[in-house]
């Protein structure tokens, strides 16, 4: 299947926003609500599969069709969010004891 390259970049483009945005929140969540450890990568990974299951509702469960690479590519996290997971959980975890 061809895929327009601008459209592709823009899609990329969304996709990454709504991918940052989705670990920040979770991560101020985690923060919020004290969770430690295992408890707060569970809900990072349960953010991150309710995100992507919400995209695949929207790309009307065709993925690729919109984003090369597909499903996985709707599912990987990034590494870069996962930072940003951790540096605003530890930000809100640490803001009510100060």
């Amino acid at each position: 299947q061809l895929l327009f390259p601008p459209n592709v970049q823009y899609n990329n483009s969304r996709l990454y926003t709504v991918k940052f945005l989705s670990s920040c929140f979770a991560g101020a969540v985690a923060g919020v609500l004290g969770l430690e450890n295992t408890l707060g990568f569970a809900l990072f990974i349960l953010s991150t599969l309710f995100t992507s299951a919400c995209l695949y509702v929207k790309c009307k469960s065709r993925p690729a069709k919109y984003i090369p690479g597909g499903w996985w590519e709707l599912v990987n996290p990034g590494q870069e969010n996962i930072f940003s997971f951790v540096l605003v959980w530890t930000l809100f975890y640490g803001t009510p004891h100060l």
